[in-house]
């Protein structure tokens, strides 16, 4: 997947008025399987998976110790943020999951999880090599008869993915090809993610790219899934999200279930929430914008009363737009501020999150 295509801008506004192609094929696939399938996740995760039924997705993190470190600690990490998606039970009725992990951290994910296999009763298959993933975008998606969609499959396959829920997921068969769908999405738009065979990606993509052409699809980047995922006000690994993070001040409560559960750095969370920096949006009054690790302060302050975690300008605000993590106190709504961008002040004022919602969720 390059950065671009064409240009970040183009295939940015491409994805908000019709579809955007992304090959998230990068993303680590694994597939958990085996009669102690369930409960032995239930241990590993922050959310519980043992009221997840078949056909439903749901966000969480994974802590665990970074066993590929050079010197590994004893001490448990967050590893990563996952989708995990309960699919369809096995022939033998043994329950089958899918975790879908980010790229750069899906070694020590594995080696983390093979680490912590029981003797027998689990197993855990990293498909990623073997399967491809494309994500698909946009208002196009499923508008009507001018349906990406509906110009390559039928109208009953097409029926069925547009019956998914929000975090829905469906095992199914795509023009003669096996594929898992699932409508989770990293845009701020509707879409859906297609797992399908390795050899079946191109033949799928072309497919998708040509139908969708004459409505204005094209095939997108890492650059503008990023100010994509920015403007919808989306934590990224690396960025908002880090081993070391409260979830709770980053505004991912929803990816933690601690009543009556257990599982590796749970006692650490806890003490996470006693206070400390909290996530905001910044919008900037310029179409330039703070980029991460650059300070965040009060206007005329000394010290600094935060840090930039990511930023960009947004073609869909037409103005520069940051996610920061600021004291309590200068996280109100309203709250003037300004970022040290290579010597220069740029003023900012934090404001609600998303900085977009797709026109039907606006009100």
């Amino acid at each position: 997947m390059p950065v671009q295509y064409e240009s970040i801008v183009a295939e940015h506004e491409a994805t908000r008025q019709a579809a955007g192609l992304f090959d998230v094929s990068h993303m680590g696939r694994l597939f958990i399987e085996g009669p102690r399938a369930v409960d032995w996740l239930e241990g590993l995760l922050t959310r519980s998976v043992r009221d997840l039924a078949v056909g439903r997705s749901r966000y969480t993190l994974l802590p665990g110790v970074d066993l590929t470190a050079d010197e590994t600690s004893d001490a448990a990490v967050i590893l990563d943020d996952a989708v995990v998606t309960r699919l369809p039970d096995a022939a033998e009725a043994a329950p089958r999951l899918l975790l879908v992990v980010n790229a750069s951290n899906r070694p020590r994910v594995v080696r983390w999880l093979e680490s912590q296999l029981p003797d027998a009763g689990v197993a855990v298959d990293d498909r990623t090599a073997a399967t491809a993933m494309i994500a698909v975008q946009g208002p196009r998606v499923f508008a009507g008869t001018g349906s990406l969609l509906l110009s390559i499959w039928s109208a009953a396959e097409v029926a069925d993915l547009a019956a998914l829920p929000n975090y829905g997921a469906i095992e199914t068969v795509l023009g003669g090809a096996p594929a898992i769908v699932s409508r989770t999405g990293y845009t701020g738009e509707d879409g859906l993610e297609l797992v399908v065979d390795a050899a079946a990606a191109i033949p799928l993509w072309e497919q998708l790219l040509a139908a969708g052409q004459s409505v204005g699809v094209r095939p997108c980047g890492l650059g503008s899934r990023d100010t994509l995922r920015l403007e919808a006000g989306m934590p990224l690994y690396g960025h908002e999200l880090t081993e070391t993070s409260d979830p709770f001040a980053i505004g991912l409560d929803r990816a933690v279930d601690l009543d009556g559960r257990s599982f590796p750095g749970r006692a650490e969370l806890v003490a996470r929430r006693l206070g400390g920096p909290r996530r905001v949006g910044l919008q900037f009054e310029s179409k330039r914008a703070a980029r991460q690790g650059d300070l965040v302060r009060l206007p005329e302050a000394e010290q600094a009363c935060g840090i930039v975690t990511s930023g960009s300008f947004s073609p869909t605000c037409g103005c520069g737009i940051a996610l920061a993590m600021v004291e309590p106190d200068a996280a109100t709504i309203g709250t003037e501020l300004e970022a040290v961008v290579r010597g220069s002040h740029l003023p900012a004022r934090v404001v609600s999150l998303p900085f977009y919602r797709r026109p039907r969720e606006a009100a």
